[in-house]
């Protein structure tokens, strides 16, 4: 009675019936017709076939009559023949189909492969590219170089003209108070050193220098 409610029961799922085929390996089935066919496409199985059907047919021909298994027309062997064709071709077909399921997983693989590349490849230009704006802003070393050599070369100037400023004011402060006493002792230059347009000493005396 509990076996009974039991198979009733609509939240369980009912047991398969009919004929149970036994269940095989599929990948293992397949990695044998795949050696079997990769055996039969290669020269040693057409050359070891040749030599047996030769074989077959030089001992059915060639033979005494009663030790001859399968006499001409050779009935046995196109049967033979017949039997290795209609499996053989179902092999290579399988070893085919797993030959394409592998070339579309390879190709889906390298598909993803070159999407990704192509992703990280624009990424990369997208950098560089701003990298590249970021570094048109930036002063490089010969612009560094550059305008350090004119800051030099202005503060060399204006070094040389505050010292020409600095000397025509000494000499000039100096030239006042050795006027006063050249004119009460004599009028004797102040300072023993060669009169020239540097110091002012011509545009003071009002005179042109010499050319």
């Amino acid at each position: 009675m509990a076996d009974q409610r039991r198979a009733e029961r609509l939240d369980q799922p009912r047991e398969p019936r009919g004929v149970k085929l036994p269940r095989f390996d599929a990948e293992a089935f397949g990695r044998w017709s795949e050696g079997i066919a990769r055996g039969m496409g290669t020269a040693n199985f057409i050359v070891y076939m040749t030599v047996v059907i030769a074989l077959w047919f030089g001992w059915n021909t060639l033979a005494p009559a009663d030790l001859r298994f399968d006499p001409y027309t050779f009935t046995f062997l196109t049967l033979v023949l017949s039997l290795q064709a209609s499996y053989a071709a179902p092999l290579i077909l399988l070893a085919q189909n797993r030959q394409t399921d592998r070339d579309r997983v390879a190709l889906e693989e390298d598909r993803r492969r070159a999407t990704m590349q192509k992703a990280d490849t624009e990424y990369l230009a997208r950098e560089v590219a701003a990298l590249r704006i970021a570094l048109g802003e930036v002063a490089t070393r010969d612009f560094l170089r550059s305008e350090l050599v004119r800051l030099a070369e202005e503060l060399d100037a204006a070094a040389q003209r505050r010292q020409k400023r600095e000397l025509r004011q000494s000499e000039r402060a100096v030239g006042r108070s050795g006027g006063g006493e050249g004119r009460s002792g004599g009028g004797e230059p102040p300072l023993d050193e060669p009169r020239d347009d540097l110091d002012g000493d011509y545009v003071r005396d009002g005179r042109r220098p010499e050319s």
